[in-house]
Formats: C-alpha cells, sequence, structure tokens
C-alpha cells in the first residue's frame, strides 16, 4: 500500500510570518524623499529604499518574503515585494521618490506599481539596465 502523500495547495502565497516579521523591523527614522533601486533578474527581483545621499535604509526580495524556485522572478512576487516596501516607506513618512531600475526581468513595472499604490508619489524613472558594449571575446564553440 504506502504512505499517502498530503499536496499542500498555494504555491503563490507570501509566508505571513516573514510578512510580518519584516513590517516590525521599520526605522524609526523620518524621511520625505528617497530613491527606489529595482534590480529584476530572472531568478529573483530586490528593491532597495535609499535616502538622496545614497545610504540604503530599507531593503526586501522576493526570495526574503518566502518565494523558492522559479516562483521569485515571477511579476507576481514583484508585486508582494514592491508592496510590503510601500508599506514600510509609508510608515517612515515617505512621499515621493525617484525610481531606478536595473535588469531585464519580468518583475520590473509590477514592483514600481506596487509600490506606488501606497500613496505615494514616483517622479521618475530612469532605466540604468547594462548594455554590453561587445564586451570580451566569446568562448570558442563545444566539440561534441
Amino acid at each position: 500500500m504506502g504512505k499517502k502523500r498530503i499536496v499542500k495547495k498555494g504555491g503563490n502565497t507570501v509566508d505571513e510570518g516573514l510578512k510580518s516579521r519584516s513590517l516590525s523591523r521599520v526605522p524609526k527614522k523620518k524621511l520625505v524623499a528617497g530613491t527606489l533601486y529595482v534590480q529584476s533578474t530572472y531568478n529573483n527581483t530586490k528593491l532597495l529604499l535609499a535616502d538622496k545621499k545614497g545610504n540604503a535604509i530599507l531593503s526586501a526580495s522576493s526570495g526574503s518574503l518566502g518565494f523558492k524556485g522559479a516562483k521569485k522572478g515571477t511579476p507576481f512576487a514583484a508585486a508582494k515585494v514592491g508592496e510590503l516596501l510601500g508599506e514600510k516607506a509609508s510608515l517612515m513618512g515617505v512621499k515621493e521618490v525617484d525610481a531606478i531600475v536595473k535588469g531585464v526581468g519580468s518583475g520590473r513595472e509590477s514592483a514600481i506599481r506596487a509600490f506606488t499604490s501606497k500613496n505615494i508619489n514616483l517622479t521618475a524613472i530612469i532605466d540604468r539596465t547594462p548594455v554590453p558594449h561587445n564586451g570580451p571575446r566569446p568562448r570558442k564553440a563545444r566539440r561534441v
């Protein structure tokens, strides 16, 4: 016969414990304006909120919210990260941010949309995705 396996559904949900723990660690410092750095790769989405001088204040990623594997790179996970960071930022008193986007992942836009949904004005979006200018010499072709 063998053992019966219990299959858990709901792979697209955020771990509530990790989310509440992340919200409990909001800095007491007040900040009015800042810069939001979005790094979106195929495998993950990372957000970092810094002040105007460039000092990092808050950060979050889809991996830190409990998403695992291929789900980390999805727009849904990026939206949840943006929502969480927007909530933290609004608790600190942030009113407006500039967004600097890096990377080619699918979570670029959804992270910014979710962040601005928490009544934070977006003043500029700058794309700083690195573009190769033919770079180093490619590897030689494999002979099989």
